[in-house]
């Protein structure tokens, strides 16, 4: 909770990640609150009221996930969203004079979205999207140890960090009002 907090006001892509591992987490330990509460809220050094807002936080997570039938795989809506939010920045940076810097920086992933496209194994997906799946699936080799995987995307992830990167700063100025994205329009 703390630090989904922070990561959302601090960079929306790591946030987003964030949310993606938790969610596999908590289905790794099944969404048993007692799993949740001796892996996860146990372990912290606060108050015993603290924890159970931890708890409470987690679960609300299960809750959602079991809501929208993503028990087994998927990632919540929430998240969705926000790349939703995120692609349609991207739409804008593409076309308005304040993305130059941001076209460059896509333009050298872009000859690449077809084979990450490829390999994510989902072709109805935003740019943006594919990009935090591969994110997400680098991530996860990483956890695994899975360093023939790894190492096989590590150049496409050296194109896809940049572009996300660039992307969720922008998204924070954009969101704090430090960036007119229609100036010199």
């Amino acid at each position: 909770m703390d630090i989904a907090q922070a990561k959302r006001k601090e960079n929306i892509a790591e946030y987003i990640l964030y949310l993606w591992q938790l969610e596999d987490l908590l289905r790794a330990l099944q969404f048993s609150p007692e799993a949740i509460y001796s892996q996860l809220v146990a372990p912290r050094q606060v108050e015993e009221e603290q924890k159970h807002i931890y708890l409470l936080w987690y679960m609300d997570i299960v809750n959602l996930l079991r809501k929208e039938g993503k028990e087994e795989s998927g990632h919540l809506e929430h998240t969705l969203h926000l790349i939703g939010d995120m692609h349609n920045l991207h739409l804008q940076l593409m076309q308005n004079p304040v993305g130059e810097h941001y076209r460059k920086t896509f333009a050298q992933l872009a000859p690449q979205l077809p084979q990450l496209r490829a390999m994510v194994k989902k072709e109805n997906i935003s740019d943006t999207e594919l990009a935090f799946r591969a994110l997400y699936a680098a991530m996860l080799y990483r956890i695994k140890g899975d360093a023939k995987r790894a190492e096989a995307i590590k150049d496409t992830i050296e194109l896809v960090s940049p572009v996300v990167g660039e992307l969720a700063a922008m998204y924070g100025k954009v969101e704090r009002g430090e960036v007119d994205l229609f100036k010199d329009m």
